[in-house]
Protein backbone atom coordinates (compact mmCIF):
# COMPACT_ATOMS: atom_id res chain seq x y z
CA UNK A 1 0.00 0.00 0.00
CA UNK A 2 1.38 3.41 -0.96
CA UNK A 3 2.09 6.10 1.63
CA UNK A 4 -0.68 8.21 0.12
CA UNK A 5 -3.23 5.47 0.71
CA UNK A 6 -2.07 5.18 4.31
CA UNK A 7 -3.25 8.74 4.91
CA UNK A 8 -6.83 7.72 5.55
CA UNK A 9 -9.31 10.54 5.61
CA UNK A 10 -10.17 10.73 9.27
CA UNK A 11 -12.64 12.95 11.02
CA UNK A 12 -11.35 13.27 14.60
CA UNK A 13 -13.78 12.75 17.44
CA UNK A 14 -12.40 15.81 19.17
CA UNK A 15 -9.69 18.43 19.12
CA UNK A 16 -7.45 19.63 21.94
CA UNK A 17 -7.28 23.38 22.45
CA UNK A 18 -3.81 24.03 23.82
CA UNK A 19 -4.48 27.55 25.10
CA UNK A 20 -1.58 29.95 24.65
CA UNK A 21 1.54 27.96 23.68
CA UNK A 22 4.67 29.00 25.52
CA UNK A 23 2.69 30.63 28.31
CA UNK A 24 1.08 27.54 29.86
CA UNK A 25 2.58 28.31 33.27
CA UNK A 26 0.94 31.76 33.19
CA UNK A 27 -2.56 30.61 32.24
CA UNK A 28 -3.81 31.27 35.76
CA UNK A 29 -2.59 34.87 35.71
CA UNK A 30 -3.80 35.47 32.16
CA UNK A 31 -7.27 34.28 33.13
CA UNK A 32 -7.87 37.18 35.53
CA UNK A 33 -7.94 40.00 32.94
CA UNK A 34 -9.87 37.73 30.57
CA UNK A 35 -12.47 36.96 33.23
CA UNK A 36 -12.70 40.57 34.41
CA UNK A 37 -13.20 41.88 30.88
CA UNK A 38 -15.79 39.20 30.17
CA UNK A 39 -17.80 40.10 33.29
CA UNK A 40 -17.70 43.78 32.32
CA UNK A 41 -18.76 42.87 28.77
CA UNK A 42 -21.73 40.78 29.91
CA UNK A 43 -22.93 43.26 32.54
CA UNK A 44 -22.38 46.29 30.31
CA UNK A 45 -24.07 44.90 27.21
CA UNK A 46 -26.98 43.40 29.15
CA UNK A 47 -27.39 46.78 30.84
CA UNK A 48 -27.46 48.57 27.50
CA UNK A 49 -30.02 46.13 26.12
CA UNK A 50 -32.19 46.64 29.22
CA UNK A 51 -32.04 50.43 28.92
CA UNK A 52 -32.81 50.44 25.19
CA UNK A 53 -35.71 48.04 25.68
CA UNK A 54 -37.41 49.84 28.58
CA UNK A 55 -36.45 53.51 28.13
CA UNK A 56 -38.83 55.31 25.76
CA UNK A 57 -36.33 58.08 24.98
CA UNK A 58 -33.95 55.47 23.53
CA UNK A 59 -36.48 54.08 21.05
CA UNK A 60 -34.65 55.63 18.08
CA UNK A 61 -32.65 54.18 15.21
CA UNK A 62 -29.26 55.03 16.73
CA UNK A 63 -30.05 53.02 19.83
CA UNK A 64 -31.66 50.16 17.91
CA UNK A 65 -28.37 49.77 16.04
CA UNK A 66 -26.55 49.97 19.36
CA UNK A 67 -28.78 47.16 20.67
CA UNK A 68 -27.78 45.06 17.64
CA UNK A 69 -24.14 45.79 18.42
CA UNK A 70 -24.57 44.82 22.08
CA UNK A 71 -26.32 41.55 21.21
CA UNK A 72 -23.63 40.76 18.65
CA UNK A 73 -20.90 41.50 21.19
CA UNK A 74 -22.52 39.24 23.79
CA UNK A 75 -22.67 36.28 21.40
CA UNK A 76 -19.18 36.95 20.04
CA UNK A 77 -17.37 36.96 23.39
CA UNK A 78 -19.56 34.22 24.92
CA UNK A 79 -18.61 31.90 22.04
CA UNK A 80 -14.97 31.88 23.13
CA UNK A 81 -14.17 33.22 26.60
CA UNK A 82 -16.02 30.61 28.75
CA UNK A 83 -14.14 27.82 26.97
CA UNK A 84 -10.84 29.73 27.30
CA UNK A 85 -11.42 30.11 31.04
CA UNK A 86 -12.09 26.37 31.32
CA UNK A 87 -8.72 25.79 29.68
CA UNK A 88 -6.95 28.27 31.97
CA UNK A 89 -8.61 27.19 35.23
CA UNK A 90 -9.46 23.49 34.88
CA UNK A 91 -7.24 22.32 32.00
CA UNK A 92 -10.39 21.23 30.10
CA UNK A 93 -8.88 21.29 26.63
CA UNK A 94 -11.05 18.79 24.75
CA UNK A 95 -13.65 20.08 22.31
CA UNK A 96 -15.76 17.81 20.11
CA UNK A 97 -15.36 18.02 16.34
CA UNK A 98 -18.93 19.21 15.76
CA UNK A 99 -18.73 21.52 18.78
CA UNK A 100 -15.58 23.01 17.29
CA UNK A 101 -17.37 23.68 13.99
CA UNK A 102 -20.31 25.28 15.81
CA UNK A 103 -17.94 27.53 17.74
CA UNK A 104 -16.17 28.42 14.50
CA UNK A 105 -19.51 29.31 12.90
CA UNK A 106 -20.54 31.60 15.74
CA UNK A 107 -17.14 33.32 15.92
CA UNK A 108 -16.87 34.09 12.21
CA UNK A 109 -20.57 34.87 11.73
CA UNK A 110 -20.76 37.35 14.56
CA UNK A 111 -17.42 39.01 13.82
CA UNK A 112 -18.88 39.59 10.36
CA UNK A 113 -22.10 40.81 11.98
CA UNK A 114 -20.08 43.20 14.18
CA UNK A 115 -18.48 44.74 11.11
CA UNK A 116 -21.85 45.05 9.41
CA UNK A 117 -23.51 46.74 12.38
CA UNK A 118 -20.64 49.24 12.63
CA UNK A 119 -21.23 50.03 8.96
CA UNK A 120 -24.97 50.52 9.58
CA UNK A 121 -24.20 52.83 12.49
CA UNK A 122 -21.95 54.91 10.22
CA UNK A 123 -24.80 55.23 7.74
CA UNK A 124 -27.09 56.19 10.62
CA UNK A 125 -24.70 58.99 11.65
CA UNK A 126 -24.48 60.14 8.02
CA UNK A 127 -28.27 60.42 7.72
CA UNK A 128 -28.58 62.11 11.13
CA UNK A 129 -26.00 64.81 10.29
CA UNK A 130 -26.57 65.31 6.56
CA UNK A 131 -30.37 64.87 6.49
CA UNK A 132 -31.54 65.76 10.01
CA UNK A 133 -35.07 66.79 8.97
CA UNK A 134 -35.66 63.50 7.13
CA UNK A 135 -33.87 61.29 9.69
CA UNK A 136 -37.01 59.66 11.13
CA UNK A 137 -38.61 59.27 7.71
CA UNK A 138 -35.57 57.57 6.18
CA UNK A 139 -34.60 55.28 9.07
CA UNK A 140 -37.97 53.82 9.99
CA UNK A 141 -38.32 50.76 12.23
CA UNK A 142 -39.02 48.62 9.14
CA UNK A 143 -35.85 49.83 7.40
CA UNK A 144 -33.77 49.22 10.55
CA UNK A 145 -35.15 45.67 10.94
CA UNK A 146 -34.52 44.84 7.27
CA UNK A 147 -30.98 46.28 7.42
CA UNK A 148 -30.17 44.25 10.55
CA UNK A 149 -31.62 41.06 9.05
CA UNK A 150 -29.73 41.57 5.78
CA UNK A 151 -26.46 42.08 7.68
CA UNK A 152 -27.03 38.89 9.68
CA UNK A 153 -27.99 36.82 6.61
CA UNK A 154 -24.97 38.11 4.71
CA UNK A 155 -22.65 36.83 7.43
CA UNK A 156 -24.47 33.48 7.76
CA UNK A 157 -24.61 32.77 4.03
CA UNK A 158 -20.94 33.60 3.54
CA UNK A 159 -19.69 31.63 6.56
CA UNK A 160 -21.72 28.41 6.13
CA UNK A 161 -19.75 27.29 3.02
CA UNK A 162 -16.49 27.90 4.90
CA UNK A 163 -17.67 25.60 7.70
CA UNK A 164 -18.63 22.83 5.25
CA UNK A 165 -15.31 23.15 3.39
CA UNK A 166 -13.46 22.80 6.69
CA UNK A 167 -15.62 19.87 7.77
CA UNK A 168 -14.86 17.88 4.60
CA UNK A 169 -11.08 18.15 4.97
CA UNK A 170 -9.10 15.00 5.85
CA UNK A 171 -7.39 15.37 9.24
CA UNK A 172 -4.23 13.35 9.73
CA UNK A 173 -1.82 15.80 11.40
CA UNK A 174 -2.99 15.27 14.93
CA UNK A 175 -5.75 17.04 16.80
CA UNK A 176 -3.81 19.66 18.78
CA UNK A 177 -4.98 23.22 18.06
CA UNK A 178 -2.54 25.82 19.36
CA UNK A 179 -5.23 28.31 20.24
CA UNK A 180 -7.93 28.99 22.84
CA UNK A 181 -10.75 28.58 20.33
CA UNK A 182 -11.50 26.96 16.97
CA UNK A 183 -10.22 29.49 14.48
CA UNK A 184 -10.82 28.36 10.90
CA UNK A 185 -7.19 28.55 9.76
CA UNK A 186 -5.89 26.88 12.93
CA UNK A 187 -8.21 23.93 12.34
CA UNK A 188 -7.53 23.73 8.59
CA UNK A 189 -3.76 23.54 9.21
CA UNK A 190 -4.30 20.15 10.89
CA UNK A 191 -5.49 18.73 7.58
CA UNK A 192 -3.26 16.75 5.25
CA UNK A 193 -5.46 17.83 2.35
CA UNK A 194 -5.27 20.89 0.13
CA UNK A 195 -6.41 23.95 2.09
CA UNK A 196 -5.95 26.48 -0.72
CA UNK A 197 -9.72 26.64 -1.15
CA UNK A 198 -10.09 27.48 2.56
CA UNK A 199 -7.48 30.23 2.33
CA UNK A 200 -8.86 31.74 -0.89
CA UNK A 201 -12.48 31.57 0.26
CA UNK A 202 -11.54 32.99 3.67
CA UNK A 203 -9.83 35.94 1.97
CA UNK A 204 -12.84 36.44 -0.27
CA UNK A 205 -15.18 36.53 2.73
CA UNK A 206 -12.89 38.98 4.53
CA UNK A 207 -12.95 41.34 1.56
CA UNK A 208 -16.67 40.93 0.88
CA UNK A 209 -17.56 41.74 4.49
CA UNK A 210 -14.71 43.79 5.92
CA UNK A 211 -13.71 45.49 2.69
CA UNK A 212 -17.26 46.49 1.79
CA UNK A 213 -18.04 47.70 5.32
CA UNK A 214 -14.83 49.74 5.61
CA UNK A 215 -15.57 51.33 2.23
CA UNK A 216 -19.09 52.29 3.36
CA UNK A 217 -17.77 53.65 6.69
CA UNK A 218 -15.11 55.68 4.87
CA UNK A 219 -17.61 57.16 2.41
CA UNK A 220 -20.08 57.93 5.24
CA UNK A 221 -17.48 59.78 7.31
CA UNK A 222 -16.16 61.63 4.27
CA UNK A 223 -19.67 62.97 3.68
CA UNK A 224 -20.08 63.70 7.41
CA UNK A 225 -16.82 65.68 7.48
CA UNK A 226 -17.90 67.70 4.46
CA UNK A 227 -21.25 68.48 6.10
CA UNK A 228 -19.68 69.37 9.46
CA UNK A 229 -17.01 71.62 7.95
CA UNK A 230 -19.68 73.52 6.01
CA UNK A 231 -21.46 74.52 9.23
CA UNK A 232 -20.94 78.18 10.06
CA UNK A 233 -20.86 77.88 13.86
CA UNK A 234 -17.95 76.26 15.70
CA UNK A 235 -20.35 75.08 18.41
CA UNK A 236 -22.58 73.47 15.79
CA UNK A 237 -19.60 71.71 14.24
CA UNK A 238 -18.46 70.41 17.62
CA UNK A 239 -21.95 69.26 18.58
CA UNK A 240 -22.50 67.51 15.25
CA UNK A 241 -19.21 65.64 15.30
CA UNK A 242 -19.47 64.78 19.01
CA UNK A 243 -22.37 62.47 18.15
CA UNK A 244 -19.85 60.35 16.20
CA UNK A 245 -17.08 60.02 18.79
CA UNK A 246 -18.47 56.88 20.47
CA UNK A 247 -18.92 55.20 17.09
CA UNK A 248 -15.38 56.12 16.01
CA UNK A 249 -14.06 54.57 19.24
CA UNK A 250 -16.06 51.39 18.52
CA UNK A 251 -14.53 51.22 15.05
CA UNK A 252 -11.01 51.56 16.47
CA UNK A 253 -11.61 48.89 19.13
CA UNK A 254 -12.99 46.47 16.55
CA UNK A 255 -10.80 46.94 13.49
CA UNK A 256 -7.38 47.52 15.09
CA UNK A 257 -6.93 43.98 16.51
CA UNK A 258 -8.77 42.57 13.46
CA UNK A 259 -6.15 44.06 11.10
CA UNK A 260 -3.35 42.70 13.29
CA UNK A 261 -4.80 39.16 13.21
CA UNK A 262 -5.46 39.33 9.47
CA UNK A 263 -1.95 40.45 8.53
CA UNK A 264 -0.30 38.10 11.03
CA UNK A 265 -2.09 35.06 9.57
CA UNK A 266 -1.03 35.98 6.04
CA UNK A 267 2.35 37.67 6.38
CA UNK A 268 3.75 37.61 9.92
CA UNK A 269 3.94 33.95 10.83
CA UNK A 270 7.74 33.89 11.17
CA UNK A 271 8.31 37.27 12.84
CA UNK A 272 5.70 37.46 15.63
CA UNK A 273 5.51 34.86 18.45
CA UNK A 274 2.38 32.67 18.24
CA UNK A 275 1.52 33.54 21.85
CA UNK A 276 1.31 37.22 20.89
CA UNK A 277 -1.00 36.40 18.00
CA UNK A 278 -3.29 34.27 20.16
CA UNK A 279 -3.54 36.93 22.87
CA UNK A 280 -4.43 39.58 20.29
CA UNK A 281 -6.92 37.20 18.65
CA UNK A 282 -8.70 36.87 22.01
CA UNK A 283 -8.54 40.64 22.55
CA UNK A 284 -10.12 41.03 19.11
CA UNK A 285 -13.17 39.12 20.37
CA UNK A 286 -13.15 40.59 23.89
CA UNK A 287 -12.11 44.24 23.65
CA UNK A 288 -15.08 45.57 21.63
CA UNK A 289 -17.72 43.89 23.87
CA UNK A 290 -15.92 45.25 26.95
CA UNK A 291 -15.30 48.81 25.77
CA UNK A 292 -18.39 49.57 23.67
CA UNK A 293 -20.84 49.80 26.62
CA UNK A 294 -18.34 51.92 28.57
CA UNK A 295 -17.72 54.31 25.69
CA UNK A 296 -21.39 54.68 24.79
CA UNK A 297 -22.29 55.06 28.47
CA UNK A 298 -19.77 57.87 28.91
CA UNK A 299 -20.16 59.63 25.55
CA UNK A 300 -23.93 59.40 25.04
CA UNK A 301 -25.89 61.86 27.18
CA UNK A 302 -29.24 60.03 26.97
CA UNK A 303 -27.72 56.74 28.15
CA UNK A 304 -25.71 58.51 30.84
CA UNK A 305 -28.84 60.28 32.12
CA UNK A 306 -30.78 57.00 32.24
CA UNK A 307 -28.02 55.31 34.23
CA UNK A 308 -27.75 58.22 36.66
CA UNK A 309 -31.51 58.27 37.15
CA UNK A 310 -31.62 54.53 37.87
CA UNK A 311 -28.67 54.72 40.26
CA UNK A 312 -30.28 57.67 42.05
CA UNK A 313 -33.36 55.54 42.74
CA UNK A 314 -35.90 56.95 40.33
CA UNK A 315 -38.63 54.42 39.62
CA UNK A 316 -40.30 56.18 36.71
CA UNK A 317 -38.02 54.83 34.02
CA UNK A 318 -40.38 54.32 31.14
CA UNK A 319 -42.26 57.58 31.36
CA UNK A 320 -39.19 59.79 31.07
CA UNK A 321 -38.36 61.25 27.69
CA UNK A 322 -35.70 63.64 26.42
Amino acid sequence: MTPWLNQTEVTPASFILNGIPGLEDMHGWISFPFCSMYVVAVVGNCGLLYLICYEDSLHRSMYYFLAMLSLTDLVMCSSTIPKALCIFWFNLKDIGFDECLVQMFFIHTFTGMESGVLMLMAVDRYVAICYPLRYSAILTNAVIAKAGLATFLRAVLLIIPLIFITKELPYCRGNMIHHTYCDQLSVAKLSCGNIKVNIIYGLMVAFLIGGFDILCITVSYTMILRAVVSLSSADARQKAFSTCTAHICAIVFSYSPAFFCFFFNRFGGHTIPPSCHIIVANIYLLLPPTMNPIVYGVKTKQIRDCVIRILSGSKDIKSHSV
